[in-house]
This record gives C-alpha cells, structure tokens and sequence, in this order.
C-alpha cells in the first residue's frame, strides 16, 4: 500500500510529514482534511524526495499524536492512526474522513480563526463565508435556498421569468414557489437567493459580484488585453453573452461536405465551452466577495473559472468521474428546467468526451486560490486580431440596443448615452441597452482593461459603424 502513496505528489488528500517535530501544522492538516475531503496523513516520509525515514519509538509516537489530537481539535476528530511497517522502518498512517461534525478547528486558535480547508498541497485559513458554507453543507441547505426577509416579490422581474420559460411552458403563480424564486417567511411570501441571482431586477445591490467578466487577451498570458466586457444579464441570458463573446473573437468558416446546406465550423469547441460556462454558472459561490465568474480567450486556450472551492468531500477527481453534489440547488432546478443543462453530474465528463473526439487535449481542472478553473485547449492557436470584413447587415439587435448604436456620437461617456435616450435608471440602462450593446461587437469600451474607469468611453467599433450606416440606409 505504501507502494501508492509513495508514487503520487501531495494534494487535496494526502500529505507527507517527516516527524513529529512540527505538531501544530500536523493538527492543521488534520482540520483541513475533516472540513474539506477527508485525507491520508504519512509521517516518517520526507515530502520532498519521498525517502522513507520511519518514526523513532513508533508506539510511543502513535500514543502521543492521538494525545495530540484529542486535546486540540473541536469538535472531537476521531481518525483512523496506524502503524505502516515498511522493509526495517515503521510509518505513522493518519486517515481522516470527511466529517458531518464539521468545521473542526484548532482549539488555540478558536472556532473563527481556527478552521482550515485543504486548498491543493495547502492547508487555507477559512474566512466567514467559507465557514458558513461548511455549517450549510452538514445541515443539507445550500446557499441559494435561503430566504431573503427583508426584500418583497418585487424584486423579481417577473416578465423576465415569464419570457424565459414560454418555450417550455407557461408559468402559473404556484410553479414560482415550486421553482423556489420565491418561499414564505413570516407569513409572507419573499425572494429567495436563487431567484434574486436568476432573475432579480437589482440582484447587484445584494451581491455585487454576481455578473461575468470576460476578456480577450493577446498572447498567452494578462499581459495585454484586447478586448473585454461585463456581464450583467440575468443567469440564463449570461450564458448566451458569453458565447456572444467568445464567438466574436473566434474564427468562422463553412462546410457544405454533408450536403447543399451551409454548416459552420468554429475554431473554437462551441459545444464544450458551453458546458463549462454554464456549469460555472451554476457551481459558483455567490457568497464570496470581489469575485465573479471569469472568461479568458487567450490565443491557445480559453480558461472559465469561478468562485468557491469544491464542496466538502468533493474531489477534482470525483468531478471528472461525473460526481455532482449542487452547491445552488435554486439555479441548477431553473437551468435544468430551461434545458441549459440535460442530467446533473454529466457535464464534466462530457466536456471530456467531446475534447477527444475533437482531437484536442484533454482539458485542465484545478483549484486556484479560494476558485475552480477549467481549460479548454485549442487545436490551433488564434492570435486577436480586429476583423475590417463587412459586416452582415442581417444582424439581429433588440430595439433597445438599435436606439443605442444610432444615438452614439464619437466616444461617449454611459450619463451622455442615457441622457440623449431620456433613460433615467442606470441599473435598467446597463442592462437592456449597454451590455447587449457590448456583446453584440458593434460597441466596445475605450478603456477595456479598466471597465469601471470613471474616464470611460463608449464608441462604435468599425463593424458597428457599418451597421449603422446600413441601418440609416434602409431608412
């Protein structure tokens, strides 16, 4: 057995320790393992070269560390420590559980300074909102199922709902309650977080970091960025802005080998990438501060990350297998109901499926920081570029969108835009007029890679400037 661990790298779940030596970050791996997915603790091992070093007196060294344990972990972790005999040495082995007690923290430290989560080889001081959600994991409620007492119903647009679900189905009062968007709270029907995210009219006022941001980057890494815009829609409209946005800054070509009719080829997994940024959407942690869902098209890979951690007693290894456990049950009910998702837990391992039948490599899943990113690779990289072709004059805008493009005049600041529309509300400016605007490609921002620069500008970009001179033509 010790064949395998010696053969693996520290991780999520396994750790090497070569004595005893350092007791305090041996109890805080332990809490790690407890809160986050259980774990394989292996003292008498080098970490670095994996030599085999054994414990001296390994009786008295287990005795002592299940001292250790008992007297400085709340509530009670009870693992599971034994002795690995291995050629002439003999090995501590710790393994712990995911716990149903948890958070467990270091008695010292106390129960808000004292809980730590396992972040890849690293063991991570959790903050409150982390804390919170370990609490809501062993109680069964996710965070998108809470009430939220102090708004009313109006805070939902409910037309928004309605349009959404009219190609499935005509909503009635009750399906709002059985959807939870909304749920009684002291006698009084409410919006839940689910709904406020899904569909809330003012949804950033509670969660100012529940929008997308997508960048084009040139070149492989953030040195220079190319274009870039934010998302502000409600969640099932977002998913389609950002492939909006991804398509715009992706190549398109034609393929009539299957017959008469036109099929376009993409050089970017338009399949694939959806999936991922609707699973994004989906399994981010809407709790966490300053971080919202990220899209990043570099020139050989597209890279989609979200907030939050895996959830207590999930795995990189569970997610690729198709292991799902909803960290929103809310959003994942509407998004399984508007056929943005087919059967929950099948995703991942499709995006698998589908990178090899591309002949692409296999994508990237991993923990960075306090989020989760996926990378899809490309089959050839696709330097950023601004495309001078004509622009389709068949293009699709809202009429809200169209009043935009036809009233801008040069660069032009959001209050000038808003001001020669007569639209006194930013919140609805932003987003019917402004971020539909953006994600069509016909507008773009002056300062791209400061979007909330108060010197900001909008302008038409030279596809829009044609459409608009298409548009003034046929009128």
């Amino acid at each position: 057995m010790l064949v395998k661990y010696l053969h693996q790298q520290e991780g999520k779940t396994l750790e090497f320790k070569r004595d005893l030596s350092s007791t305090r970050n041996i109890l805080k791996t332990l809490v790690a393992f407890a809160n986050t997915a259980g774990g394989t603790l292996l003292i008498g091992i080098e970490d670095k070269t994996h030599a085999v070093l054994g414990v001296e007196n390994p009786l008295d060294a287990e005795e002592r560390l299940c001292s250790i344990i008992a007297d400085n972990i709340e509530p009670r972790l009870v693992p599971n420590v034994e002795l690995m005999p291995w050629e002439d040495k003999t090995l501590l082995r710790v393994e712990v559980f995911p716990s149903n007690s948890r958070p467990h923290w270091l008695r010292t430290e106390g129960s808000e300074r004292g809980i730590y989560v396992r972040l890849g080889s690293t063991n991570r001081q959790a903050d409150a909102d982390l804390i919170a959600e370990l609490r809501r994991s062993v109680m069964g409620v996710t965070f998108d199922e809470q009430v939220l007492p102090n708004l009313s119903t109006a805070a939902i647009d409910f037309p928004a709902v309605m349009a959404s679900f009219a190609p499935q189905r005509k909503l009635a009062e009750q399906d709002l309650q059985t959807l939870r968007l909304l749920a009684p709270s002291q006698g009084q029907l409410v919006p839940t977080i689910g709904g406020l995210l899904l569909f809330g009219h003012n949804r950033e006022s509670v969660f100012p970091d529940a929008w997308i941001q997508c960048g084009r980057f040139i070149g492989r890494d953030k040195a220079n960025i190319f274009d870039h815009i934010e998302i502000h829609e409600h969640l099932p409209l977002a998913v389609e802005q950002v492939m909006a946005f991804l398509k715009k800054h992706a190549m398109r070509g034609a393929d009539f080998s299957s017959g008469l009719r036109r099929k376009d080829v993409w050089s970017i997994p338009l399949t694939i990438l959806r999936e991922v940024v609707v699973n994004a959407v989906v399994h981010a942690d809407y709790s966490q501060k300053g971080a919202p869902i990220r899209v990043m098209f570099f020139d050989d890979r597209i890279e989609v990350e979200n907030p939050g951690i895996l959830l207590p007693g999930m795995t990189l290894e569970d997610m690729r297998q198709g292991i799902s456990r909803l960290r929103n049950r809310v959003i994942a009910r509407v998004f399984r109901e508007l056929n943005l998702i087919e059967q929950w837990g099948s995703g991942i391992p499709r995006i698998f499926q589908e990178a090899a039948k591309l002949h692409l490599p296999p994508p990237d899943i991993i923990e960075v920081g306090m989020r989760v990113r996926v990378i899809i690779y490309l089959a050839e990289p696709l330097a950023a570029k601004r495309t001078e072709t004509t622009v389709e004059v068949t293009v699709e805008v809202t009429v809200e969108v169209e009043k935009l493009l036809l009233a801008i005049q040069g660069e032009m600041k959001r209050a000038e835009i808003q001001t020669v529309l007569q639209l006194k509300h930013a919140d609805h400016f932003r987003e019917h007029y402004l971020q539909p605007a953006l994600s069509t490609g016909l507008l773009e921002m002056t300062t791209p890679d400061k979007p909330r620069s108060s010197k900001q500008r909008y302008r038409l970009t030279p596809s829009g400037l044609q459409w608009c001179a298409h548009r003034r033509a046929k009128t």
